[in-house]
């Protein structure tokens, strides 16, 4: 049922390879501080700011939607001792976040914009470069809000230029008119040149340990890292005209 969706086949392939390539994890574990199987901009530093929003001192609940093989929530459970529930599409990410974390979790295979939860259930919903998955961003901006306790906060990572068109600012991109769309005052922070880094930080990373991906036969990867790193290879003012990052916070009732 999923076959036409965007990357699907190509997001089932990049799980399988991630849970048997320990090239791959190393590449991880240079280019973002920690191996959380990333394909994105997901850094530990980017992740570390989650935790502040994390209660203390009670069972608290996390959705990370699109949470891919489950290791970024399973890095916060580790830190807070939080119960953590994510969902993506892909069946073999989630296959693999069941096995690597199976206490106080729940993982389901899932859409953007079918999957729901209970009113109230969270105190924190993350979205690390997936939004762009959603066929309605105001309607999954909403979903966030109901499913989010009265305290509850939202935490994305936002890209624009690739999947999404970018726009002239953050006031102008979808997700800012989502959010306001439902009452939802945001926080954000421009990380568009230490997104530029990181890309470079990726690339030499490839670089690196590219003898251990020809020896794991895994050119192919090597290959695509190169290629999806090649805009960093531009000056940054080259740079932050194709492309803007954003990190968002936001409160359901500020």
């Amino acid at each position: 049922m999923y076959d036409d969706l965007l990357f699907y086949h190509a997001y089932e392939d990049f799980y399988r390879m991630a849970a048997t390539s320990p090239a791959f994890a190393a590449y991880c574990r240079d280019a973002f501080g920690e191996d959380f199987s990333q394909d994105g901009f997901s850094d530990l530093a980017q992740i570390q700011q989650v935790l502040p929003h994390i209660p203390q001192g009670k069972p608290a609940h996390i959705l990370d939607i699109g949470c891919g093989n489950g290791k970024m929530l399973g890095y916060l459970q580790k830190q807070t001792g939080a119960f953590i529930h994510g969902f993506d599409y892909s069946r073999q990410a989630i296959q693999t976040a069941k096995h690597l974390f199976p206490e106080h979790s729940d993982f389901q295979v899932g859409l953007i914009g079918e999957m729901d939860y209970p009113a109230a259930s969270f105190d924190v919903v993350t979205s690390m470069d997936i939004l762009y998955f959603a066929p309605d961003m105001t309607g999954l901006v909403a979903q966030i809000k109901r499913w989010l306790k009265p305290d509850g906060v939202f935490f994305a990572g936002y890209q624009e230029g690739d999947v999404i068109p970018k726009t002239n600012s953050w006031e102008e991109s979808q997700l800012a008119k989502a959010l306001q769309a439902n009452a939802m005052v945001a926080e954000y922070t421009d990380i568009t040149y230490q997104t530029w880094q990181l890309l470079r930080k990726k690339r030499q990373a490839a670089e690196t340990h590219r003898e251990l991906f020809l020896a794991e036969k895994q050119e192919e990867w090597y290959q695509l890292l190169m290629t999806q790193t090649e805009c960093a290879a531009s000056d940054y003012e080259f740079f932050s005209k194709k492309y803007s990052r954003y990190l968002v916070v936001t409160r359901k009732n500020p």
